[in-house]
């Protein structure tokens, strides 16, 4: 019962033990990604944008291979935080819905980036 109640508590400390500045960094660059642009769907649309100038709803989901509602949903979380501008119009009678890339989710893009581009140099230096 004694080793049992041992090998407990080396096991607990090894999980409290503080961790290496390498590893508290690749932590603190972890945890300082922007949430709302690191999810794979919106990541896309902001990527896609970020290399074209507008893209219409029907171009993004087809690029995308995204459901209606699921595209809508991730447009509209982008375009509520600034980083998408949306723009509703007609083409005839056919509704049309362009989204273009705002200087705030250029800046955001970057910035989310370089974050990872730190994460990987982290990773490989440790």
């Amino acid at each position: 019962m004694a080793a049992k109640l041992g090998a407990f508590r080396d096991a607990r400390e090894e999980r409290t033990k503080r961790p290496s500045s390498g590893a508290r960094q690749q932590e603190s660059a972890a945890t300082n990604l922007d949430r709302l642009i690191h999810e794979r769907t919106r990541l896309a649309i902001i990527s896609a944008l970020a290399v074209n100038t507008s893209l219409t709803f029907s171009e993004l989901k087809e690029l995308l291979r995204a459901s209606d509602g699921n595209l809508s949903v991730h447009a509209r979380k982008l375009e509520d935080a600034g980083y998408v501008a949306c723009t509703k119009s007609f083409a005839g009678r056919m509704p049309k819905t362009e989204y273009r890339l705002t200087a705030a989710g250029r800046r955001a893009l970057e910035k989310y980036l370089n974050h990872m581009e730190a994460l990987i140099q982290a990773t490989r230096e440790g």
